[in-house]
C-alpha cells in the first residue's frame, strides 16, 4: 500500500474557495486502477504567517499504481486549471509519499 500526500499553505481568507475547488473537482480517481481512498485534511491556521495548512491524502494499492496515475490523462485533466489559483497559495504544494510498512 502507498500513501501520497500534498501539503498546501492556503492564504488566510481563501479557505472556503480552496475547499470548493476540491469539492467540485472531477478527478475520476474512482476509475483509476489501484486507487483506494481520498481525503482532504484541514490543519491549524498559522495566523502569524497568514495561512491554513491542508493536505490531500490518497491511498493506493502500490506506488506503481500512483506513478501510473501521475502519467495519465485523468491526472492531467484533474490538474488542468491548477495554475489559475496561485493567489490562494503561499508557495507550491509539498509532496510526500510513503510505502506502508506491512505487519505493523
Amino acid at each position: 500500500m502507498y500513501i501520497a500526500m500534498n501539503r498546501f499553505k492556503v492564504v488566510t481568507g481563501t479557505e472556503g474557495d480552496f475547499e470548493t475547488v476540491w469539492r467540485n473537482r472531477d478527478s475520476s480517481l474512482a476509475e483509476v486502477p489501484g486507487f483506494i481512498e481520498f481525503r482532504l485534511l484541514r490543519g491549524k491556521a498559522d495566523e502569524e504567517e497568514g495561512y491554513t495548512l491542508y493536505s490531500s491524502h490518497t491511498v493506493w494499492s502500490s506506488e506503481d499504481d500512483f506513478r501510473n496515475w501521475t502519467k495519465s490523462e485523468n491526472f492531467r485533466a484533474a490538474h488542468r486549471n491548477a495554475g489559475d489559483r496561485k493567489a490562494m497559495y503561499k508557495g507550491p504544494p509539498v509532496f510526500e509519499g510513503f510505502n506502508v510498512v506491512d505487519g505493523i
